[in-house]
């Protein structure tokens, strides 16, 4: 299981989402000259089989505006730079425990979008965001008896205004994860025309305090 060190990181993670947030096309940018001001809402992490990337789902909640909203941040972890990402790259911290690190948009990152995938066929255990080994049931995947197996790989990604759609490729054909980068509350069972492969559902933090529940990823063909 991943370790969550408790140690220091410079530029922490939100001081590079503040600087990387206004360039995204999901970014509901509250007004002209106002900065944003991310604060951590909510989230989930994953392991990495290999052991190697760490990787986060971190909900990021923006209050610049006059009225709060809350983003999907997938967030993956490297010891070295992921090879033909540059323009993934969020930006690079000092590890008080493992040194340099490369912080990347995970949507662009195969090892996260496998192992996303494997969550929503329940191959994937969520894990809580602060503590090691420690696994978060608050965290759901689901997918339709018409999923396809795994493994998934990226094919191609693509940006709009409220999630990055992931084309991946499944032993059985192509299709499209899609991450829901502005997120609201559903209930557990969204009606809707979409016609869903599977999605993943899981909480975050609304600026009373209260706790809110809806889509973070959903697969569709």
């Amino acid at each position: 299981m991943a370790v969550v060190h408790r140690t220091t990181m410079t530029p922490g993670k939100l001081e590079l989402l503040a600087a990387w947030l206004p360039a995204q096309p999901w970014y509901r940018a509250p007004g002209a000259g106002t900065s944003p001001r991310p604060a951590r809402a909510g989230g989930f992490r994953l392991d990495d089989p290999q052991g190697e990337v760490g990787i986060e789902f971190m909900a990021v909640s923006d209050g610049a505006g006059d009225r709060q909203v809350t983003y999907l941040v997938p967030l993956t972890y490297r010891g070295a730079p992921l090879e033909g990402a540059q323009e993934a790259l969020i930006g690079t911290s000092e590890h008080g425990v493992l040194g340099s690190r490369w912080i990347y948009d995970g949507t662009h990152d195969p090892v996260l979008v496998e192992r996303l995938y494997a969550l929503v066929r329940g191959e994937a255990v969520p894990q809580a965001q602060s503590e090691s080994d420690t696994p978060d049931p608050t965290v759901t995947g689901w997918s339709a008896e018409t999923a396809h197996p795994g493994p998934a790989s990226i094919l191609g990604v693509s940006g709009g205004p409220d999630s990055t759609d992931v084309l991946v490729r499944t032993p059985a054909g192509k299709l499209t994860l899609s991450v829901r980068r502005v997120l609201r509350p559903v209930p557990d069972r969204e009606d809707g025309a979409e016609p869903l492969l599977g999605h993943v559902t899981a909480e975050w933090t609304l600026a009373d305090g209260t706790r809110a529940r809806g889509r973070y990823a959903v697969v569709t063909p």
